[in-house]
């Protein structure tokens, strides 16, 4: 068994099917499905899959797959129509699920087949070697919940709670007696949606009438704390619980691999313990990824939890994006390792997702290039999960003024639309690169390169970090402001990682710590030769005992990074 397949990391490619394989491109702001069209589970096709695949992804996370309301009517095959005032764009939002046993009716080619067109999609993303991951919206529904899917023997959300208590642990639901709802926006022609009493909305809003920030299109979910009184009821289990545990095991059984959980940090962790715990009985290998913002409870959410890996938005994303946007100083990526020592391996890395605004947005870097070393960094760092965003390594800008997504440098969940980059990718139905432009076919090269080398090269498998930037904070003849360097070692292989993310190139001498000489095993009687595998800088040269002493002297273009793989050959004394 090859390196690779021992230990392959997760790389998730998340997409949207709804705009991936859409190739209608008439793009009328704010349209409908049938102006504007929509993608399908079809579109992803095998040769979009191996495509993708060869980018140096494991798994693929398909958003927007379970049914969520929406403002195209499927009255006829006995899907009930939403209320404009309680949809968020045309498309309506994939986290304002509206039946959790079925799948979006627009994903699909024929309607009354669509699960098994979304079954389909599942064993073609298998047989391509690739995993699938789906969302789970656990904290809140769409207003208006009512499955027409569900399994004989299930009952609704909501279908037995007391509307007149305002909280009782087995409703499934938050009521706010003796109020009506009040939706923040009026829709044309006159449609209201009617919720008497009202609920309390997603966001942990508990008033009548949220605001247009709020998600007043949600309503929360009730998993027994009493939000008057701060109390946790817990025992016996209540209903809200064995619902949710129900549905994960509804999908685990369609041969999903794993679930992206939707801002799990607003449901209460014990439920997490309860039912993780209960699923992987069943199905050990399920993985569960954590949308989680707290880094005071990144500790809570893994080991007492169970969740396999969370989001590192607060630590590594904000971070690198102020890196590489040049408003914070390169050395401050030290502490994205440092605070989550022990337990980085479960932290998922990410530059872009379906919330960030996108790198070659006006809003971000302007250029996707500027972010190819924090791309470099993100895959070398750790041996961590990396995500990538669909459109991402094509450099998809994001600037389109789409309707309900204004314009605003991200790519809408809200309405229909054919981004430019993955229509020039997909338009075709080929996914070749020849499709492409030649720099974004150059831009999906380096990240292919990036990505494959993590699965490949020993020392990023299965090796050890080494932070260099914190031995140099006082040297001048390394710019820590601009520049980041570590080694990756193992006894295979020893590769120096080092970043440039300035606009200018620069001149540096690294010194190394004779701590690492130790660590590595190390005589400090060697020559070191070290070749780009990046091919972007020059090959390096030097005595060890002057990487101790002086210092590595080497070149860095801007915007760029390399990883160097070390040669040594001991060196003969006197």
């Amino acid at each position: 068994m090859t390196i690779e397949q021992q230990h392959r990391r997760p790389v998730i490619y998340q997409l949207l099917p709804r705009l991936f394989g859409n190739r209608n491109t008439t793009n009328t702001p704010d349209g409908t499905l049938e102006q504007n069209g929509c993608g399908k589970f079809d579109d992803i096709s095998s040769n979009a899959l191996k495509s993708i695949k060869e980018l140096g992804t494991t798994h693929l996370w398909y958003t927007g797959i379970i049914e969520h309301a929406h403002l195209t009517y499927y009255s006829k095959y006995g899907i009930v129509k939403d209320y404009p005032d309680v949809v968020k764009g045309k498309a309506g939002s994939p986290y304002a699920i509206k039946d959790y046993y079925d799948v979006d009716p627009d994903l699909a080619n024929s309607v009354p087949h669509r699960m098994q067109e979304f079954e389909a999609l599942v064993r073609r993303t298998h047989d391509a070697g690739l995993k699938v991951i789906i969302d789970l919206v656990p904290n809140h529904l769409a207003r208006q919940y009512v499955s027409d899917a569900k399994p004989e023997g299930v009952t609704d959300f909501g279908e037995d709670d007391n509307p007149s208590k305002a909280f009782q642990r087995d409703n499934n639901f938050y009521y706010l007696p003796g109020t009506t709802f009040q939706s923040p926006v009026t829709a044309s022609g006159g449609e209201r949606w009617e919720e008497d009493p009202a609920k309390a909305t997603g966001n942990d809003c508990f008033k009548p009438n949220p605001s247009v920030n709020d998600w007043y299109e949600t309503v929360k979910l009730n998993y027994g704390v009493d939000y008057q009184t701060e109390e946790k009821h817990f025992s016996p289990v209540p209903d809200t619980w064995k619902k949710m545990r129900d549905v994960v095991l509804f999908w685990a059984s369609k041969m999903v691999d794993g679930f992206r959980c939707d801002m799990a940090a607003m449901v209460p962790v014990e439920f997490w313990t309860w039912m993780i715990d209960e699923v992987k009985r069943q199905y050990p290998s399920l993985q569960f990824i954590g949308e989680i913002y707290d880094t005071d409870r990144y500790h809570e959410f893994i080991f007492k939890a169970g969740f396999d890996f969370l989001y590192d938005k607060e630590l590594f994303y904000n971070t690198m994006r102020g890196v590489i946007t040049g408003n914070r100083p390169a050395i401050e990526l030290t502490s994205c390792w440092q605070c989550t020592e022990g337990f980085q391996h479960h932290m998922v890395y990410f530059l872009e997702n379906h919330d960030e605004q996108r790198i070659a947005s006006s809003f971000f870097a302007n250029d996707p290039w500027k972010a190819l070393p924090g791309a470099v960094l993100m895959t070398t760092m750790q041996r961590n999960p990396l995500l990538i965003y669909f459109g991402q390594e094509l450099g998809e800008k994001g600037m389109d003024k789409e309707g309900f997504s204004s314009l605003d440098g991200r790519t809408s969940i809200f309405d229909y639309w054919s981004p430019e980059r993955i229509q020039e990718w997909t338009g075709k139905g080929n996914f070749q690169a020849e499709n492409l432009l030649d720099e974004v076919r150059q831009l999906r090269k380096e990240y292919s390169t990036i990505l494959n080398l993590s699965h490949q090269a020993p020392a990023l498998v299965k090796g050890l970090f080494y932070d260099l930037s914190w031995s140099n904070v006082r040297n001048e003849a390394f710019n820590t402001s601009s520049l980041f360097a570590y080694f990756r070692y193992c006894s295979e292989q020893i590769l120096l990682v080092i970043a440039n993310f300035s606009d200018n190139d620069l001149d540096y001498r690294l010194h190394i710590p004779s701590h690492f000489f130790e660590l590595a095993g190390l005589s400090d009687r060697f020559y070191f030769t070290g070749h780009d595998l990046l091919k972007k800088n020059k090959m390096i040269q030097f005595p060890a005992e002057v990487a101790q002493n002086a210092g590595i002297g080497g070149h860095l273009k801007k915007y760029s990074a390399s990883v160097y793989e070390l040669k040594y050959e001991i060196m003969k004394r006197g």
